[in-house]
């Protein structure tokens, strides 16, 4: 079927799910409520190296515990391990992250590409396990940012003797105040962010070279660490076990997702052509997202060595002194407590606000799907409420990880090498879809079917490494489906049209001559097929007058869609019309929202003889399923919905003879067996 360009728009109806809360404390949390579909937001724009910072919150704030790790993981191989890390970075994420920029320049990411290469409930399921990976990183990303932020604390020489003890209470009460911050509303991100990133890399430029200083005046050092080497083998040897290791140092690739969802915010070196591809902003994103790399690539390299080099083995250990703070023992132990205190300052500074940054991202990532997806209540739309869940989540992790850092390093290390395989993916299928297009070898899309094969290897390496990463992402994943399942369930009988245009010039105006109680409405299966033959049984069986409009839906193909713009087109039948709506996500729902738009005298809705689960299971899934009684059901909640329950006048009744009636003038509607 093709598809009529929409002329002009019906007004909405109103939906009773916006109506505000009767209570104070429900309008507060449902204050800045935003809905899908509707209009995107505008932004404030800056130039590329302001935004940096904003993304360097999450990806610079790695180093807080980054180093630490490595030496967990590898050992005297960590600077090695680190390096093929740095490979991997400039080579392999960072070339799929410039091709997401050019492609997702809305901001979306690599998981919007993936829903619009794999459409239908296929797509949504992947979607959705996609969400639940996101939301692994994103919460972990606050957890293990408030834990970490703690351990500085504790172990801070001037508030250790006070604070011992207390990782797990200061972590949540960080948490806490993450919450409270959002809650009262989080403005200028961008400023805070620059004065949060910048002295936190400078500090970190100083504790690194006074680190490389501290090494060129103790050769042994270097003797030390290459008899550790010796001990790990050789040449050959040394690499194959670096390459080993780098899966166990994938927390040193986070912050390219985020790098890609800033793009709303990045000003372009001169103004974009509205409605085209902003190739001055995609370009800035790509200068953004190299600076990035290259910045943090030159610390991870930097910090590994110094940390492995100086750091004694007992020391680095796990609930040894320099335990997940490695350059924060050198801060102290090399430059004094003092500088030592103000690094810990930066450094619990810039772990907070990665864990505001994870939060601003699940912010948006979560109401940017489930509710366009039905898979989400209205209330996801605000800020608040999902603010309150988050927390309680986060809570709810970090007393099951007892506020360890090194006990989510695989949770975190596994949501990030999801995201990241996934972005791979979408950039491959992407160029090969391209490629077909446009009737030409997909030459381009090899090297990133060789970087998603690097990728898979580091996640499934990941995965046996770390297994608890993985059943972690996996209850997220879970539940994630079951409340979305719940969600759309729920959510079924909403009208579930966003909005009605004409698709033909007659169609408006034959429109007034349909509306306001002058026609009796029909559901019919098929175009043209035996309208007289219904009309006679109508008027021989229920004594029907005036004109029949007999309404036929046409369903998008894409069936998993919750709702959509729908056209509208009518026709005369002799004295009668035909009334055929297309692009609908699900029939019921379409005739219940048309004929409140209508406002028929009667609704003539046919019923089948088939099984009623069957039916049911094929309207949640394809909008199909007993037309008649879901159309009666949908009706009668939206009737119950905006009418006062005090107005016994406008309840619908039923009477005797099977016919229902609402007394305030509303339709019949009848139910007829074929």
């Amino acid at each position: 079927m093709v598809e009529q360009p929409l002329l002009t728009t019906l007004p909405a109806l109103p939906s009773p799910d916006d109506a505000p809360p009767a209570t104070p404390l429900g309008r507060w949390l449902l204050k800045g409520q935003e809905h899908s579909g509707g209009a995107p937001h505008a932004h404030p724009q800056f130039p590329w190296y302001k935004v940096i910072w904003l993304t360097g919150v999450d990806y610079f704030s790695t180093l807080g515990y980054q180093p630490g790790i490595a030496l967990l993981a590898a050992g005297a191989i960590a600077p090695l391990a680190t390096i093929a890390l740095v490979l991997v970075t400039l080579f392999a994420a960072l070339p799929i992250y410039l091709a997401v920029a050019r492609r997702s320049y809305l901001g979306h990411g690599s998981v919007s590409m993936l829903e619009k290469l794999l459409p239908g409930w296929a797509g949504k399921v992947f979607v959705l396990c996609l969400l639940g990976f996101a939301s692994t990183d994103f919460v972990i990303t606050m957890t293990l940012s408030a834990a970490d932020a703690a351990a500085h604390l504790t172990q801070n020489p001037f508030l250790e003797p006070y604070l011992e003890g207390e990782q797990l209470a200061i972590t949540l009460g960080l948490l806490a105040l993450l919450g409270i911050v959002f809650l009262r509303g989080f403005n200028e991100a961008i400023g805070v962010a620059t004065w949060i990133a910048v002295p936190y890399l400078l500090l970190n430029l100083v504790v690194v070279g006074r680190g490389f200083i501290e090494i060129s005046h103790h050769p042994e050092a270097w003797s030390n660490w290459e008899r550790g080497l010796s001990l790990k083998g050789s040449g050959l040897g040394l690499m194959l076990a670096s390459i080993l290791a780098f899966p166990k140092l994938a927390l040193g690739l986070s912050g390219f997702e985020t790098g890609v969802s800033v793009m709303p915010l990045i000003k372009g070196a001169q103004k974009d052509v509205p409605g085209g591809v902003p190739l001055n902003r995609i370009g800035a994103t790509r200068k953004l997202l190299i600076g990035a790399a290259v910045v943090m690539s030159g610390f991870l390299i930097g910090s590994s060595f110094v940390t492995t080099l100086l750091i004694p083995e007992q020391a680095w250990r796990d609930g040894g002194e320099a335990s997940g703070r490695a350059l924060a023992w050198l801060a102290h132990h090399y430059l004094g407590d003092v500088f030592g205190t103000f690094y810990d300052a930066s450094t619990i500074l810039i772990l907070w606000f990665a864990g505001a940054s994870a939060m601003a991202a699940m912010l948006s990532l979560i109401p940017r799907y489930l509710p366009r997806f039905g898979m989400a209540p209205h209330w996801v739309g605000s800020p608040r409420p999902l603010i309150l869940v988050l927390i309680a989540i986060d809570v709810i992790v970090t007393i099951v990880f007892d506020a360890d850092v090194e006990a989510q390093g695989g949770a975190y290390a596994t949501g990030v090498l999801a995201l990241i395989l996934s972005a791979s993916v979408a950039v491959t299928l992407a160029l090969i879809r391209e490629a077909k297009e446009e009737r030409r070898t997909p030459r381009l899309a090899f090297p990133f079917i060789v970087i998603t094969l690097v990728f898979a290897y580091t996640f499934v390496d990941n995965v046996f490494e770390r297994p608890d990463g993985i059943i972690i992402s996996s209850i997220f994943i879970l539940s994630m489906l079951v409340i979305s399942a719940i969600s759309r369930y729920q959510r079924a009988t909403e009208f579930r049209v966003e909005k009605v245009a004409f698709t033909t010039h007659d169609s408006e105006l034959l429109w007034k001559e349909v509306q306001g109680r002058k026609v009796s409405l029909v559901a019919v299966k098929q175009h043209d097929a035996r309208h007289s033959a219904i009309k006679k049984r109508l008027k021989q069986y229920y004594a029907v007058e005036g004109s029949l409009a007999f309404i036929h839906i046409d369903l998008t193909h894409d069936r998993s869609s919750f709702d959509s713009t729908v056209g509208l087109k009518i026709a005369r039948i002799g004295d009668d019309y035909r009334i055929t709506v297309s692009n609908a996500t699900a029939i019921a729902n379409t005739i219940a929202y048309v004929s409140e738009l209508v406002e028929p005298k009667s609704i003539f809705l046919g019923l089948t003889r088939e099984n009623p689960v069957g039916q049911a299971v094929k309207y949640l899934l394809w909008g199909e399923g007993e037309t008649g009684i879901l159309v009666y059901q949908i009706l009668l909640r939206y009737w119950a919905k905006v009418t006062d329950d005090d107005d016994a006048e406008t309840r619908p009744d039923t009477r005797a003879d099977g016919k229902t009636e609402v007394k305030d003038g509303r339709p019949r509607i009848f139910l007829m067996s074929d």
